[in-house]
């Protein structure tokens, strides 16, 4: 189950209390304040980790609390320091702070680490008080508590190229082919519930990650159809690639189905709107001659550089695609025109 948002309560330890205690031992009289220190308690850090792609953990565990310290004890012994929560999320995970609506970290790169609460200071026992005018205090402070926060986790995918296009355009088709992944493939639209990521490999040891997202429709940055969950996930791709079916299962011009996509994505963010695009003409396999495509080529934007003709069920045209991807990604392409 793909799980991209979250809403969890997070509270870092108590501080340990600390202790009210006196020396005693056989043949020693007054043998002073001896109480210690409470332990601090432990913190909620929250830690990229690589092998997770979904916020499912979050989905039936609301409350994350971190270990309280333990209290002070006699013989000057110091309460154990309660032990630090880790909250392991998957790469790209944004962590909203709901009460401020802020923005306090955006989980983007493996490994990285962030302390979200801070667990209380332990208590002072009565050992801590003990001066040459108060030699026998009987009091001890108590530890302060830990930090809580409510928080939102929203999860966007962070992937290479991104493909959009019409619910049934070839995009899941596509990247089965380019990558290991296996997505959901079918003849009729929105077989693609969730984002699917995939690794493509060229040779030379080369790679780059591919996000097949749910077909979009008119109407989209509205709440229409899937694409109103899931447009967020291509907003940290580098690339688009706009997948447009030559004979469209519903009779619908191809041209016209780009310009409704490209208005969508203006209408959610204009992040999306200045990547970098390519089109891909998907399905030559049904127009040997080109006719089609030549057609749909030339009435197309002449704003667009890069326009590919490919069959993603036969794989014609697709090691093109790649290198010319891989070209925009490592920005080689920008070389190439000075």
């Amino acid at each position: 189950m793909f799980i991209d948002e979250a809403k969890i309560r997070v509270k870092a330890g108590d501080g340990g209390h600390g202790c009210v205690s006196f020396r005693r031992e056989k043949y020693i009289a007054k043998g002073g304040p001896d109480g210690g220190d409470g332990g601090r308690g432990g913190d909620v850090i929250f830690v990229v980790d690589e092998m997770i792609d979904t916020l499912i953990d979050f989905s039936g565990r609301h409350e994350w609390i971190a270990r309280n310290g333990n209290c002070g004890e006699g013989s000057n012994r110091h309460g154990c320091d309660g032990e630090d929560l880790i909250i392991k999320v998957p790469p790209g995970t944004l962590i909203y702070d709901t009460e401020y609506g802020l923005l306090l970290k955006d989980m983007n790169e493996p490994g990285l680490e962030i302390c979200i609460c801070k667990g209380g200071r332990g208590g002072q026992g009565n050992k801590a008080f003990a001066t040459s005018t108060r030699q026998t205090p009987r009091f001890a402070t108590d530890g302060k508590p830990g930090q809580g926060r409510n928080l939102r986790l929203e999860l966007k995918l962070i992937a290479d190229v991104g493909l959009v296009g019409m619910p049934n355009a070839g995009k899941s088709t596509l990247v089965s082919r380019c990558s290991a992944a296996r997505p959901k493939i079918a003849n009729y639209p929105f077989t693609t519930l969730t984002p699917v990521l995939g690794i493509v490999e060229l040779t030379g040891f080369r790679r780059f990650v591919m996000a097949d997202i749910p077909g979009l429709i008119e109407g989209a940055h509205e709440g229409l159809g899937l694409g109103h969950d899931f447009l967020k996930h291509i907003e940290r791709t580098r690339i688009l690639l706009h997948v447009l079916d030559i004979f469209p299962p519903d009779d619908s011009d191809p041209v016209d189905n780009y310009t409704k996509i490209r208005g969508e994505l203006a209408a959610h963010s204009q992040v999306l709107i200045d990547k970098p695009e390519v089109v891909v003409l998907n399905k030559a396999d049904l127009d040997q001659e080109q006719i089609f495509c030549d057609d749909i080529k030339q009435r197309l934007p002449d704003t667009i550089k890069d326009v590919f003709v490919i069959s993603a069920v036969t794989g014609q045209g697709l090691d093109e695609l790649n290198e010319r991807l891989w070209a925009i990604v490592k920005g080689k392409d920008e070389e190439e025109e000075f």
